[in-house]
């Protein structure tokens, strides 16, 4: 072993780095191949090692560019791992799905390329090119074992995602993704449940249940109602306080699923709803089962049953054959909505999909001022929707890395039940992530809250006592964290879609 070699592993150990790209369905899946790679004896790389033994990279292909973006960082690899004997290099998830071959003829140096179907082959695939010394590729057609049965590494003691679904049985434009994870595939209802009281038996108390268009559940099991079945039999598992879902999709939201959150104490008053577009012409174009008047009576239905609900909304500009007066009918739509917040993306061309072959491309430039003038629109939205919190007294639940200057504020950061980011004062009493404190809401912006008063109130939590218990863990053993064979352990979701890098294809 070279002096590279030695300083990069833990004890010996070989170490790995996870890259992540995309959708939360890749966290997620990442969270799996941490726990596949920790069960074969790998630990994760030290923060601010140059370079693991095993570095994979999470692939997303929704964005135009993400092809260059993954070739630019394999090439910036290259040279380190010509200079240090044994590393390895994988490229799993929804571009090695699509590209396969292409990607060890463009760079040779990658060892092993694996799809969205068999993420669970990684280790084994890494062990037969170390052995074989040549690049192993290997794309499953269809699902080989639903993700949930994998070994996990999750990052957080208090929250967590749980996968419902894989797979899509939407065929819009713009996205290449049911192409890449398949038509939807549902877990039994008995298996979910089973899952979420283990970890909240480990110490969770907020799950996120997770699908690539979640509210279709049932489809795949003939059952029209399993969705909202599936959220109040949440509501009946002690100790689980927070239930949230992501993302849902206007085609399956039915009147059911409104009253189910409604009547489900635990289930929080939030909704992630992607709109694409207000103008009834782009949804067609886009192949979107609904139109602007289907899309407004959903919204106006949950703030009828849930009145402090907090909706969110994805949001493309842009979209092949967009007229001004299509762009103004989305505006329409943010104005008469009122989301909370928006993620907005620029359309750009997803090889691959029907949109990208369609006429009428918008010129960037085009783009780009409907763009800003949408943000700007939605950051006055935001802001004013915010304002309506101050005064109010919310419960918490304590976050962890969420406010990036809590350490020079001397506050600490947590969720409200609608999932608004909410900086508070650090009380003299300690407080952990993932327990509950009440405070009052003093000052809005328009991506965060602020109570800068006295904490009101601090519940400490069992999700507390396991965050205690992971990190006087991590501090006394160096070694790897213990990872539950076949069921998940405790984790933590994104609190929302990611704007940047998302596949806002739901």
């Amino acid at each position: 072993m070279s002096s590279i070699d030695r300083s990069q592993s833990v004890g010996g150990t070989r170490t790995y780095e996870v890259r992540t790209y995309g959708c939360q369905m890749n966290v997620h899946d990442s969270e799996r191949l941490a726990g596949l790679l920790e069960d074969a004896g790998y630990v994760r790389a030290p923060e601010g090692a140059d370079a693991a033994d095993v570095v994979v990279f999470n692939t997303c292909a929704v964005r135009e560019n993400a092809d260059n973006k993954l070739y630019g960082n394999l090439g910036h690899l290259a040279p380190k791992k010509a200079a240090r004997p044994g590393m390895q290099i994988a490229v799993g998830g929804c571009l090695a799905q699509k590209d396969r071959d292409t990607i060890v003829k463009k760079a040779p140096w990658v060892d092993v390329v694996f799809g969205t179907h068999n993420i669970g082959k990684l280790p084994v695939l890494l062990e037969r090119a170390r052995v074989q010394e040549e690049a192993q590729v290997e794309i499953a057609e269809s699902l080989e074992a639903f993700p949930s049965t994998l070994p996990t590494r999750r990052e957080s003691a208090y929250a967590a995602w749980v996968s419902i679904s894989v797979g899509c049985n939407n065929t819009c434009t713009f996205c290449i993704v049911p192409a890449l994870r398949g038509k939807e595939k549902d877990r039994r209802p008995g298996d979910i449940l089973a899952e979420i009281e283990a970890l909240v038996a480990e110490g969770v108390s907020e799950i996120t249940l997770l699908g690539q268009n979640v509210n279709a559940y049932g489809s795949d099991i003939g059952d029209r109602e399993a969705f909202s079945k599936l959220l109040r039999a949440c509501g009946k598992i002690e100790g689980l306080e927070r239930v949230r879902f992501t993302s849902p999709h206007p085609r399956d939201f039915t009147d059911d699923v409104i009253a189910a959150m409604a009547e489900t104490p635990n289930v929080m008053p939030q909704l992630h709803m992607p709109l694409q577009s207000g103008s009834d012409t782009v949804l067609k174009a886009m192949r979107r089962s609904y139109r602007q008047d289907r899309y407004l009576g959903i919204i106006e239905k949950v703030r009828a049953a849930i009145p402090h609900a907090a909706i969110s909304t994805d949001i493309i500009v842009g979209f092949p054959g967009e007229t001004d007066e299509d762009f103004e009918q989305t505006l329409h739509v943010v104005r008469e909505a009122r989301f909370a917040q928006a993620f907005t993306f620029q359309y750009s061309k997803r090889p691959g999909t029907p949109a990208a072959e369609m006429d009428g491309q918008i010129p960037k430039k085009v783009v780009q001022e409907r763009y800003e003038r949408l943000v700007a629109l939605q950051e006055e939205i935001s802001w004013e929707e915010n304002k309506k919190q101050v005064g109010r007294t919310l419960e918490l639940m304590v976050a962890e890395g969420e406010g990036r200057k809590d350490d020079t504020t001397h506050r600490l950061s947590g969720r409200a039940p609608d999932n608004r980011l909410v900086h508070f004062t650090k009380p003299d009493q300690e407080v952990r992530p993932g327990d509950v404190v009440t405070v009052e809401i003093t000052y809005a912006a328009p991506h965060h809250l602020l109570a800068e008063g006295p904490v009101l109130d601090v519940r400490r939590t069992r999700a507390g006592d396991a965050w205690e218990k992971r990190n006087a863990e991590k501090a006394g053993k160096p070694a790897r964290p213990g990872v539950l064979l076949g069921l998940p352990k405790i984790g933590v979701p994104e609190p929302l879609p990611v704007a940047a890098t998302g596949c806002g294809c739901d």
